[in-house]
């Protein structure tokens, strides 16, 4: 053991294409694989994400002596919550000695169960205490470990209807701080797969699956549809998710009709050991960099293993120069690499009728076209890395603006005494309606957006990452801009995983 940092210090270790991340030494885990070389690691435990890794000793540091410097590098919300993590362990273990991170994990578990037990079992005429205001308010909410104490308002019935008046002070002027800050809506559905529902569309298909075997990586929104159609269609699939017994649902499924088809694996580079080319369909850049880089990761390396001979395919809407460093890596090791950016929702992923835009390895393109023949209506090859993600994010900037216009168009004619239907029916008539307005409309009206289609904080990421393309070009993109604003505020409010036409509920209040 090193003399440097022994278990239980607190440091700042950083992985291969990340930020230095707030960590803890730990005693090695046996469920967590060794690196080949033996010396110079250790095992660290991340606040955060709580997830473990061998990190090398020379990109370690010292927690306190770094914090200053290092406190303020990264700005995305997981990190900031790392850093409250990790604050809140070390003021414990200053005031308990034998305090440890089992324990720790175990606590916060617990805060978050009992939070949600109170808020369901909470009475509907429960009076709501007193919020504090000025600057003691925004002190309290800046503090770690706050937010999950703070009091939740009352929801009255008006708002279980999708309709909130202003909160009025006791000066009688209306205080919007207060609407603006209460939550509106409950938890998103959790989307359930099964294999044996066929669409008409997909039915029609005459796929002639590949020989080759395919893993696959994230049964999501968009993942648990494309993998169905997968399946429907003979291909040989691997799968890995992190919610594990998701991945055993579609095997056991499987296993009714084509025993021994549907395979799964306890990590993703089981996954890849096992599979001649590879889709990921994960949440966001972060998740997709984490399947590439982390510990038992697609570059986990076994003993001079390479990916030599093997194809991995990115699905996950991501960012040009992330495209890019996961290319550099696969290709690094021997293996191919492609770009395959998805257009179209839910409902097109289940059906089989999305776009594909594919950019990278052109044999690898090739090889896929029986999936991509299985996920939708029509695949194209753009050509070198970054293009098939360029034009992924200008689709996504042209569906943000126009949803984000409908919405307050919407909005417009429920302040006008307008009937919503009569609006949609006018509307779906026109030269401006398409399939995916006409879908929000409807969404919208129905008030249905617990059942995402495609989840708000998914069409914001995209947002945000056009405009940081945007600002690598020094192009101005003063509507994507607003459109962002307008998404951000959303998110505030609480519609995260809920449907991105609850946009409008936004707008609305």
């Amino acid at each position: 053991m090193s003399e440097k940092f022994q278990i239980g210090s607190l440091v700042w270790a950083k992985m291969k294409g990340f930020s230095p991340w707030p960590g803890l030494v730990s005693k090695p885990k046996e469920w967590v694989k060794k690196p080949a070389k033996k010396t110079d690691f250790q095992c660290i435990y991340f606040f955060g994400t709580k997830n473990y890794a061998w990190i090398e000793e020379s990109n370690i540091m010292p927690y306190l002596e770094f914090k200053h410097k290092l406190i303020n590098s990264c700005k995305s919300v997981s990190f900031k919550e790392a850093v409250n993590e990790i604050e809140d362990f070390l003021q414990r273990v200053q005031s308990d000695p034998n305090f440890n991170v089992e324990q720790f994990d175990v606590e916060k578990e617990q805060d978050t169960t009992f939070d949600r037990i109170k808020e369901d079992v909470k009475p509907p005429s429960a009076k709501k205490k007193k919020e504090s205001t000025g600057a003691n308010k925004r002190a309290s909410t800046n503090t770690p470990g706050t937010a999950k104490s703070a009091k939740k308002r009352k929801t009255s019935t008006a708002e279980e209807n999708g309709s909130i008046s202003p909160v009025v002070s006791n000066h009688g002027t209306k205080n919007y701080e207060e609407l603006l800050n209460r939550p509106l809506v409950d938890r998103a559905k959790s989307p359930s797969l099964d294999i044996h529902n066929i669409s008409d569309n997909f039915r029609s298909k005459k796929i002639e699956a590949s020989s080759k075997t395919f893993g696959f990586i994230g049964l999501g929104i968009m993942g648990s549809g494309i993998v169905k159609n997968l399946i429907i269609s003979g291909h040989k699939v691997n799968l890995w998710n992190r919610t594990a017994r998701k991945a055993e649902v579609v095997k056991e499924q499987a296993d009714l009709t084509s025993p021994g088809q549907v395979k799964t694996w306890s990590a993703p580079c089981d996954v890849v050991y096992n599979s001649d080319i590879i889709f990921s369909c994960v949440s966001d850049t972060r998740a997709a960099k984490n399947i590439v880089f982390t510990n038992c990761g697609v570059l986990y390396q076994q003993d001079g293993y390479s990916l030599e001979g093997k194809g991995y395919v990115e699905l996950t809407s991501i960012d040009t120069e992330t495209s890019k460093d996961i290319n550099n890596v696969i290709t690094s090791k021997g293996g191919r690499y492609l770009e395959a950016q998805l257009q179209g929702s839910k409902h097109e992923a289940d059906n089989g009728s999305l776009i594909v835009l594919g950019a990278g390895d052109k044999t690898l393109f090739d090889d896929c076209q029986t999936c991509f023949q299985a996920m939708g209506k029509t695949a194209f090859y753009l050509g070198d890395v970054g293009y098939a993600t360029k034009m992924n994010l200008i689709l996504q900037v042209m569906r943000g603006i126009s949803l984000a216009g409908l919405t307050e168009g919407f909005v417009l004619a429920d302040r006008s005494g307008l009937s919503l239907k009569d609006v949609l029916e006018i509307f779906s008539i026109t030269s401006m309606s398409s399939p995916a307005l006409v879908e929000k409309a409807n969404i919208i009206i129905n008030q249905d957006f617990r059942n995402p289609r495609m989840p708000l904080q998914h069409m914001q990421k995209d947002l945000k990452l056009a405009l940081e393309l945007s600002d690598s070009l020094q192009q101005p993109l003063l509507l994507a801009a607003t459109a962002n604003e307008v998404f951000k505020h959303a998110r505030r409010l609480g519609y995260d995983k809920h449907d991105s036409a609850a946009v409008y509920m936004r707008a609305r209040h």
